[in-house]
């Protein structure tokens, strides 16, 4: 195909390449990217669409799965992989190319405001949920574009920020999940980021773009930017950006509104920053530059090439067209598994499972609405829903409701984002009814929201409007509480020693009342496992400071370095309020045994493991590394596999997990990737501060 690829290109003119090497606008209006190919040699167009939590074809409805975040608390690869078949599959249902997905981005700060649309703040768990759910979508003809490369980690000044950090830091934090995504997913395009690295725009980022992206990983693929995220035309084209999006100015991409006009309302009801207006650079300036020997045509060539390579591996030059399917009812269950196993039971003082013939006092200022995602582009409009209300309705004996306090504002780029209801509750909303509710019961179930959008960080942590004193308010006089928690990420919890179990379901998708149901009812066990450490405050993070986070003068500093999330903690002595690859299951399991034995790629961890209740449950055997062996400060333990595990009751399996000699490796800034000789520390626990065994090995 390379040479059917090369005749192609031969045969355009200057005109018609630099036609593809931007977008335009879809003739359909369904897709959020679209090239629009070429007639007269039969290069067909190409779309693509975004897809983070479900596809968003441009007024069309979908399956509204969990968010990311929720994905990766299963701690499962192959449901991932599921996931991601599913996502393709819909994609091809609304005839799109391309699915803009999946993020890897590492969630660094707590108020992240993207922070549901990414996995971890680990790489590993990070790559290995993100390899799964790109070899899912590419299994479904079509492509994924991993996003956004690289060091995005927030929102505040996205367009501009430059994230100051070290070679080390970019490739044992930063880089390995899109280095997985290229080298074992094979992924088919990656999109740039619209931040600055060490001063330099992502679109323009010649060393990351070629020398590592193209060189180093062998990338072969097409390099898309983000929506009006390139930065200048010769310096972009030379740096390895191969395809601008949109490529037509705001005014056009959105007629009769302008870039003030488009904003969003946050949940404080001010609005959200505006997207950037700038021109075309793919366009008439590359045009001008290619024809003034500033861009060799060869440079142009090749990135039409790339384009057309992304064409074939979707099948857009073949006559079949793809199998596609959309808000089938293997996708709903899908929707409501990914609910399940990424519900994290964080406490359980014997408040769940429920019985049947409890009743039941619901009580949340939006827990009559299913919980589907966060604002901005990840935004999808579901076929169906269920709410906390409606699931628990199908199951209690009597169930009241209360909202408690007035429904929270949730942002949303598409639409007015009120969060109001329509029955006219809203204003008569009573702590005081909650309380009254709750004392009637037998037990009451607090649903509680944060807001959380692309465009803007969160200023703090704290649950939105009066939550903190609902949650508080209710615990006084309820025989049992339940705290389920909907948020984007960690929060404070303030009563968190009033209240008898807590749920963290993250954002749950179209299947939230029904999952819920399910797993507070005990038909099925939580299986999540944070993929995030939960701190007390945003003052226990590495992003603590302004310098650090969100930035002083445009420039945000990485000076934690490697230590982030969870190996920050470690470093620091700073006690989590629950640590990172926390959860708890409704089964008891028990590690009876550990061993480590030597393999020709490194070592192997055994572990025996017993459920001794009576109820199936999950389990997540996870393998941290000390590479105490290393010259250079390095973490106390950092993950280097884990697997996870359904055990029937009075079941007995033994796990086994792999560690490779390069688990052992760190990044040399003058030499790369070195294995220092030595002694280093291998861990085995239920979490990151839950140790259940220990081994010294020499390298």
């Amino acid at each position: 195909m390379e040479s059917q690829r090369t005749s192609l290109v031969d045969e355009l003119t200057l005109e018609e390449k630099i036609e593809l090497v931007h977008g335009s606008l879809d003739p359909d209006g369904k897709a959020t990217g679209y090239v629009p190919g070429n007639d007269r040699v039969g290069i067909p167009p190409l779309t693509m669409v975004d897809g983070p939590l479900g596809v968003r074809a441009m007024g069309e409805a979908a399956t509204a799965f969990p968010s990311s975040i929720a994905l990766a608390s299963s701690w499962n690869p192959d449901l991932a992989r599921r996931f991601g078949t599913a996502l393709g599959r819909e994609a091809a249902a609304h005839d799109q190319d391309v699915v803009l997905g999946p993020g890897v981005n590492i969630v660094r700060t707590p108020q992240g405001g993207r922070n549901f649309e990414y996995y971890s703040e680990d790489p590993r768990l990070t790559a290995r949920m993100g390899v799964g759910t790109i070899e899912g979508i590419e299994s479904a003809g079509v492509a994924a574009m991993v996003k956004h490369y690289v060091a995005n980690n927030q929102e505040t000044n996205r367009y501009e920020v430059s994230a100051e950090l070290s070679e080390r830091a970019l490739h044992e934090i930063y880089l390995p999940a899109f280095r997985a995504a290229v080298e074992e997913a094979d992924v088919s395009s990656l999109m740039t980021a619209y931040n600055r690295v060490n001063g330099v725009h992502m679109s323009d980022h010649e060393r990351l773009l070629s020398d590592v992206l193209k060189d180093e990983w062998e990338f072969d693929g097409a390099v898309v930017s983000d929506w009006w995220g390139t930065r200048s035309t010769v310096d972009a084209a030379l740096a390895g950006l191969d395809i601008e999006m949109p490529g037509v100015e705001l005014e056009a991409y959105l007629p009769g509104e302008t870039a003030d006009e488009i904003d969003a309302p946050d949940d404080e009801g001010g609005e959200l920053p505006p997207l950037p207006d700038v021109p075309a650079y793919f366009g008439e300036p590359l045009r001008e530059a290619v024809e003034a020997g500033e861009v060799d045509e060869a440079v142009l060539d090749e990135k039409i090439e790339r384009l057309l390579k992304l064409m074939e591996s979707v099948g857009r030059f073949d006559d079949d067209a793809r199998e596609g399917e959309l808000d089938t009812p293997e996708h709903r269950r899908l929707a409501r598994d990914i609910a399940v196993e990424g519900t994290v039971m964080l406490t359980n003082d014997g408040a769940l499972p429920l019985e049947e013939s409890d009743s039941i006092a619901l009580i949340g200022p939006n827990a009559d609405a299913a919980k589907l995602g966060g604002g901005g582009s990840s935004e999808v409009t579901p076929i169906t829903e269920t709410s906390p209300r409606e699931g628990l309705a199908e199951r209690a004996a009597d169930l009241a409701f209360e909202r408690g306090v007035p429904p929270i504002v949730e942002s949303s780029f598409f639409d007015d984002g009120d969060g109001q209801s329509d029955d006219g509750a809203d204003a008569s909303a009573s702590i005081d009814d909650a309380v009254a509710a709750a004392d009637d019961a037998d037990c009451a179930v607090i649903v509680a929201q944060d807001d959380a959008t692309e465009f803007k960080d969160r200023e703090h942590i704290e649950l939105p409007g009066d939550q903190n004193e609902l949650v508080s308010a209710v615990a006084d006089v309820a025989d049992r509480t339940v705290v389920v928690l909907r948020t984007s990420g960690p929060v404070e919890m303030p009563w968190l020693e009033s209240v008898d179990a807590v749920l963290e379901t993250w954002y749950p998708g179209q299947a939230d009342g029904e999952a819920l149901a399910a797993v507070l009812y005990g038909d099925a066990d939580p299986g999540g496992r944070l993929p995030v450490t939960f701190g007390r405050s945003p003052a226990d993070y590495p992003t603590a400071e302004a310098e650090a986070f969100p930035g002083v003068d445009g420039v945000a500093r990485y000076d934690e370095g490697v230590f982030v999330g969870y190996r920050y903690f470690d470093e620091h002595d700073v006690d989590p309020l629950f640590p990172f690859g926390h959860g708890l299951s409704y089964a008891s399991v028990e590690y009876d045994d550990a061993t480590l034995s030597e393999t020709a790629d490194g070592f192997e961890v055994a572990v025996d493991l017993r459920n001794t209740s009576e109820r199936a449950g999950t389990e997540v055997v996870q393998v941290y590394a000390d590479r105490s062996a290393a010259p250079v400060p390095t973490p106390e333990r950092e993950l280097v596999g884990f697997e996870t595990v359904s055990l029937e009751a009075d079941e007995e399996t033994t796990v086994r997990v792999s560690v490779e000699r390069d688990d052992f490796a760190y990044y040399d800034e003058s030499d790369g990737w070195t294995v220092a000789e030595g002694t280093n520390t291998v861990l085995v626990g239920r979490s990151s501060r839950d140790v259940r065994a220990t081994f010294d090995v020499d390298v």
